[in-house]
């Protein structure tokens, strides 16, 4: 009897194959597959050729500006003197503004639907949000064109009267002390065009966190919950945590959209060509509103020039896209969804 048992219980020997192990999936699932493989090979076809087409139509321009394109705040196509240093940082400045007055507002949206608000109530504001999203740039624009900016206009005062010694608050010909000093200096300003930009990428940016917050660990809010936490508690140290990455990775979304917006900045702004660092100060740029001003006036070489800047935007809206979702999917919230 324990020889048998010897015998049942060895090890086969080493000779043996192991059995390799093949199931099926049938024919709808690999079906299925390859229309998966087949979209994703199409959206970056489509990435590529559409870099290809702006690196092609913008190569006439490049070859004249050379490195002088990036450095250059002219913009005299014709001249041979054009760069994109003043619009390229009236772009980041606009989507910066945009991200400081989007995420607080994002966050607390985020956190009060995934939260607190009850649940009869919860579906609704999520299609508000998402609602938000859908609505036209050029409404926006116009609202911040037509109320928000008369509104902001004493608010880009105060501020400048009582932290003008920053120079990012400064305000080249405004006099605190003279209560009849135009408000002109504090109108289409980069603040004022951060602001509206902001209501457009917030919804983005509160989906994103929402999700995320929605898939912390219910044990690990049950073990908080257990050891006495209360609810912001419990938020702060199971949702926030596991969400970090997932915040940080919709703010970045959020700074792509931002960086990208045309017809709202060009409604609101007063282009100059200079690089101007004072945000409250009237006059400003972008990229995406410099192609809006001059393409129906575009010579060749200026429609090259153009191309040129798309390009620049868009390998810039690339990297942060990019980097955003690199973030996301090595934050535990971006684990726990791809598991």
């Amino acid at each position: 009897m324990t020889t048998r048992i010897h015998e049942l219980s060895a090890v086969p020997p080493a000779d043996d194959p192991p059995r390799r192990l093949y199931a099926d999936s049938g024919m709808p699932d690999r079906v299925f597959r390859g229309v998966l493989r087949g979209g994703g090979a199409l959206v970056l076809a489509i990435m590529l050729l559409v870099g290809g087409f702006l690196t092609y139509r913008a190569w006439q321009a490049l070859s004249v500006a050379r490195w002088g394109f990036i450095t250059t705040e002219a913009w005299e196509p014709d001249g041979g003197n054009f760069g994109i240093a003043a619009v390229l940082v009236g772009t980041v400045l606009i989507a910066l503004v945009a991200i400081v007055f989007a995420v607080p507002l994002a966050l607390g949206t985020a956190l009060y639907i995934s939260e607190y608000a009850p649940p009869r109530i919860r579906q609704s504001l999520i299609s508000v949000v998402d609602l938000m999203a859908a609505v036209p740039s050029v409404v926006y624009g116009l609202w911040g064109l037509f109320y928000l900016q008369g509104e902001v206009v004493t608010l880009s005062r105060w501020i400048s009267t009582y932290f003008g010694w920053i120079p990012l608050f400064a305000v080249d010909g405004a006099d605190p002390t003279d209560p009849l000093a135009t408000a002109t200096v504090f109108t289409s300003s980069t603040f004022i065009a951060g602001m509206v930009v902001s209501l457009m990428v917030a919804p983005i940016i509160c989906s994103v966190m929402r999700e995320v917050f929605s898939q912390a660990p219910v044990g690990e809010r049950e073990g908080a919950y257990a050891l006495g936490a209360n609810r912001w508690g419990m938020i702060r140290s199971v949702v926030l945590p596991f969400g970090k990455g997932g915040m940080i990775g919709g703010t970045m979304l959020g700074l792509g959209r931002a960086l990208g917006e045309t017809i709202a900045v060009y409604l609101i702004i007063s282009p100059v060509f200079v690089i101007q660092p004072h945000i409250l100060q009237n006059g400003t740029s972008s990229v995406s509103s410099l192609i809006a001003l001059r393409y129906g006036e575009a010579t060749e070489r200026g429609m090259s020039a153009l191309m040129a800047a798309g390009l620049a935007l868009f390998l810039m809206t690339l990297v942060v896209n990019f980097a955003a979702s690199s973030i996301v999917a090595r934050s535990r919230s971006g684990a726990a969804s791809d598991s």
